[in-house]
């Protein structure tokens, strides 16, 4: 792994030795602060580039909040020095865009799978490994999402690496095989799409991390385009509350040694 002159890992901006087993990982670096006041004892650790990172504690146990910017290489990144960190269980905690016409904004999706349509996973094992969550860790987030009442589904999900190949493929040169492929998943149910969890799982399973994730409809396009209420919904707050809880869960139960 490597490391500046300072010890710090490369990218993430902090040591090796910080000792947390557990991290929630979101996409957005403006989202790491608020998810921390969900924790005992916040702190910050570093910022460099898109990664940002503060410590805490949840149910008496270390956690690292790491932002893992736009896409697969990032996030893969993110997740390759928390392990040479120790972390054992990650949470990503996202948004989306409804794919399916019962996912209304504001819904939260907890994926058992996501298909593979990017390409870092890609470079860590063959087409035909499927990238799953891991089963501890979704459970932990379904019975959290009761706990609060939350809306949620559960499902596979969509990831990608083209934000507007998604919102404007007939833009593209090869507009044709993706509007076909969104058709497919439409039809064999895929939930939401993406762009990073296929990624996260995928190395999860290389480097033997419990990782899940909890994701927050933000819109739906195919609703619009059924001519349906869309309405768009940007407040996180109890998906964020939701992960933590999980978390609490999954160190009460002693799931991650």
């Amino acid at each position: 792994m490597l490391l500046t002159e300072e010890g710090k890992l490369f990218h993430v901006g902090f040591g090796a030795d910080e000792g947390a087993k557990y991290a929630v990982l979101p996409g957005d670096p403006g989202r790491v602060k608020v998810i921390a006041e969900f924790l005992e004892d916040a702190k910050p650790l570093g910022s460099n580039r898109e990664f940002v990172s503060y410590s805490g504690k949840i149910a008496g146990e270390r956690v690292i909040v790491l932002s893992t910017g736009i896409g697969g290489p990032s996030a893969a990144i993110a997740l390759e020095e928390l392990s040479a960190a120790g972390v054992k269980c990650a949470v990503r905690i996202g948004t989306c865009g409804g794919m399916q016409e019962r996912v209304v904004a504001g819904d939260m999706i907890i994926p058992t799978a996501a298909v593979r349509m990017e390409g870092t996973s890609r470079e860590y094992a063959p087409a035909e490994f499927p990238a799953a969550a891991d089963f501890d860790v979704m459970n932990a987030l379904a019975a959290a999402a009761k706990q609060m009442g939350a809306r949620y589904h559960t499902g596979v999900i969509q990831s990608k690496d083209s934000f507007y190949g998604q919102h404007c493929p007939e833009t593209m040169p090869i507009g044709y095989e993706l509007t076909a492929k969104w058709q497919a998943w439409k039809a064999l149910g895929v939930l939401a799409s993406e762009m990073e969890t296929a990624a996260l799982f995928t190395v999860s399973a290389v480097r033997g991390i419990k990782t899940g994730c909890i994701l927050h409809a933000l819109w739906n396009q195919e609703r619009a385009a059924l001519g349906y209420d869309d309405p768009r919904d940007f407040d996180m707050l109890l998906t964020i509350r939701t992960a933590v809880k999980a978390l609490e869960i999954l160190i009460e139960s002693g799931a991650v040694s």
